[in-house]
């Protein structure tokens, strides 16, 4: 498990910029609350895969145990499909910063991008995290993206959390610390905003206060459209 100084570079980007340049007004925010999550064919997403990454045959062992994941842990409580799509994710992703993995400054990849390079930053692990966790039927209300402020690092961070109550203290599940644990236990970290296929919250008492001014995440609407183009069904049904 790598320190959290290796989070460095992307983490380094202004809090404030960050949340300025993520939120967007664009019509696509319904997608993922509409997805169909039982609808992933591999035997048919396979060959688009290999079409559109030219994935090497070493990426694909990856694919194929996340198939197995998903295969697997469906009928599971949903803290052991935590703890398995946690560790999953933590261990078959190598820690690497967007300009060396997608040669960008900021870049947030689907779970199958992400496997097949076999890297990812803190984003990649909590999206990858997110969609695996909602395909096992986890109810997106209680899933949030979140990002966070670093503490000891003054650096941002994202994790995801998850509310088994509305206001439950949210378990975290990081590519940093690979415990899940209860926020309140994470006193390093401080929460800046989160979100989900529901909208976007801002931290409060309770579980956070859901934002009401309809603006809407750019980057996450590209890893939705990815996603569809990939072959996943992602906005259907």
């Amino acid at each position: 498990m790598q320190s959290l100084q290796s989070g460095r570079a992307s983490r380094r980007r202004p809090l404030v910029l960050l949340l300025a340049l993520a939120l967007l007004s664009a019509p696509l925010w319904n997608l993922a609350r509409s997805a169909n999550w039982q609808q992933w064919d591999f035997e048919r997403i396979y060959p688009v895969l290999k079409k559109r990454y030219g994935a090497a045959e070493d990426a694909l062992p990856r694919i194929a145990a996340w198939q197995d994941l998903l295969r697997d842990s469906g009928a599971l409580p949903e803290r052991e499909q935590l703890a398995e799509v946690n560790r999953f994710f933590n261990r078959n992703i190598q820690f690497s910063d967007d300009i060396w993995v997608w040669e960008q400054d900021d870049y947030w990849a689907t779970p199958v991008e992400s496997l097949i390079r076999g890297a990812g930053d803190c984003e990649d692990y909590a999206l990858a995290k997110y969609f695996t966790l909602r395909r096992l039927g986890v109810p997106s209300e209680k899933l949030r993206i979140t990002y966070v402020k670093a503490l000891r690092l003054n650096q941002a961070h994202m994790v995801l959390t998850y509310y088994a109550t509305p206001g439950a203290d949210p378990l975290v599940l990081d590519n940093i610390d690979g415990v899940i644990r209860p926020a309140s236990q994470r006193s390093d970290l401080l929460p800046v905003y989160a979100f989900n296929a529901e909208g976007l919250y801002l931290p409060s008492a309770g579980g956070g206060k859901r934002s009401g001014d309809g603006k809407r995440l750019s980057r996450w609407q590209d890893v939705l459209r990815k996603m569809h183009a990939e072959g996943f069904t992602v906005g259907e049904g």
